[in-house]
């Protein structure tokens, strides 16, 4: 069975225990073993860390321990699988710039705030995480994120859709939900999630648990590649 860590807390307005619950119910009906932990002491057993098949961070704008993020980033490179969306994953800590390189970006703003409508285009590739997803509509904040350019982006979002200083830029299409390698574990990441009723919206779960899936699944490919299984599945 596969086991799964999900970490929340932080910044009670994403809802962390909320979404953690949904993320939690996924994983089970998927067959992991889930553990559910509200603290960031759940990253200090590094040897731990490393016999799980995915980590599920849910934490926004708070402080971490150097050891800790040296912990999950040694269990993402044996092959552990890492997983997360909007401000859990990628504004966890602004302070780190370690953990904003493992993951892949940081957010950096939300023009319009909450509640601005915008389309969610979906990239089709030869990745298996966007078969079959067409291009949707959502009303949430817009995440304005610097991102990795290394990631393989699998959908995006155009910018500007509210007006801002960013404003008088030519348009941008901004990565919504991307893939990378960390040594040779996988990493997923979707900046949608603002509440849990984000998440809920059943496209949107769908592309967390092909996520969940896939990272988790590369645990299993790392091990029988070998320590240079670097290869696209």
């Amino acid at each position: 069975m596969r086991k799964a860590l999900i970490v929340w807390g932080g910044w009670d307005g994403h809802q962390p225990k909320e979404v953690a619950g949904i993320f939690e119910d996924v994983l089970v009906k998927e067959g992991y073993e889930v553990e559910v932990s509200d603290t960031l002491d759940a990253f200090a057993d590094g040897e731990k860390l490393k016999g799980l098949d995915l980590i599920v961070p849910i934490w926004t704008m708070d402080k971490i321990k150097p050891e800790y993020v040296q912990n999950v980033s040694e269990a993402v490179q044996s092959g552990v699988g890492l997983a997360g969306c909007h401000g859990g994953m990628c504004d966890a800590f602004r302070e780190n710039v370690d953990w904003q390189f493992m993951t892949g970006g940081q957010w950096v703003a939300h023009p319009g705030n909450d509640g601005t409508d915008y389309v969610v285009n979906i990239k089709h590739s030869s990745s298996p995480l966007t078969e079959g997803i067409e291009d949707f509509e959502v009303s949430s904040e817009q995440y304005y994120l610097h991102v990795d350019p290394a990631v393989e982006v699998l959908a995006t979002t155009r910018f500007p859709v509210t007006e801002g200083p960013h404003s008088l830029n030519k348009a941008v299409d901004m990565p919504v939900a991307w893939t990378k390698r960390w040594g040779v574990g996988r990493v997923y990441y979707n900046s949608l999630g603002h509440q849990a009723n984000i998440i809920d919206i059943p496209v949107v779960k769908e592309m967390m648990r092909r996520g969940f899936n896939w990272c988790a699944e590369g645990k299993t490919a790392a091990v029988n590649g070998g320590t240079h299984a670097h290869a696209k599945a």
